[in-house]
């Protein structure tokens, strides 16, 4: 191989993934687990030094790479599933097959609020098995508690404001759909740019303006 052929095929490698993969995989699933047990509380997640490209924030690619395996189906929005390089990326670290449909996947990486198809495109379990719903990955930009709608549910005492921005309406009234699925519906995981929060299927959503 000579020297401009290897200088091609590494400078077309993604870039590195975790640098203590072990470590800081156990610390992202419990600071993901953890938001889903006590919605509405921002996570943060700390001494991350991913480089993912864009437009993929550390937080999701850090829960993506925690979450996702060869053996657990991953769905893209369509801006995403374009981009070659998260493609790439996403594959070459946790060689997790992507699916087209949303109904197929285990877990779904969507890049921004606006981008996130109608709950009922996902799987959202069975009466049998409610555990085998979607788990989706929505990329946010900021994430605020102490503001915005209010939180009713497990793991929250009486109740618990919590916002994210951008904040589209018709999110907020997707979850509100997808806490009357309950026990079925997905499980949702906000990703802000290092931080993560979580919106169980368990959790009822008000306060939202008409």
């Amino acid at each position: 191989m000579n020297t401009q052929t290897a200088s091609s095929i590494f400078s077309k490698a993604p870039a590195p993934g975790m640098a203590d993969p072990v470590h800081d995989a156990q610390s992202v699933f419990r600071s993901a687990m953890n938001a889903l047990a006590q919605p509405g509380t921002v996570q943060q997640l700390d001494d991350l030094t991913l480089s993912p490209p864009a437009p993929l924030s550390v937080a999701a690619t850090a829960l993506v790479l925690t979450l996702c395996d060869y053996d657990t189906p991953l769905w893209l929005d369509p801006v995403l599933a374009a981009n070659e390089a998260v493609r790439n990326y996403i594959r070459f670290h946790t060689a997790a097959p992507f699916v087209v449909s949303p109904a197929e996947a285990a877990f779904a990486l969507v890049s921004a609020p606006g981008l996130l198809p109608a709950i009922a495109s996902f799987s959202t379990g069975t009466a049998e098995y409610p555990d085998r719903s979607t788990t989706i990955i929505l990329m946010v930009d900021e994430l605020y508690e102490n503001a915005g709608v209010t939180l009713k549910g497990p793991g929250i005492k009486t109740g618990k404001q919590f916002s994210i921005a951008p904040a589209p309406a018709m999110f907020w009234r997707q979850m509100q759909d997808n806490s009357r699925l309950y026990p079925l519906g997905v499980d949702v995981i906000l990703a802000g740019t290092n931080q993560v929060a979580g919106l169980p299927r368990s959790t009822k959503i008000t306060g939202l303006e008409a």
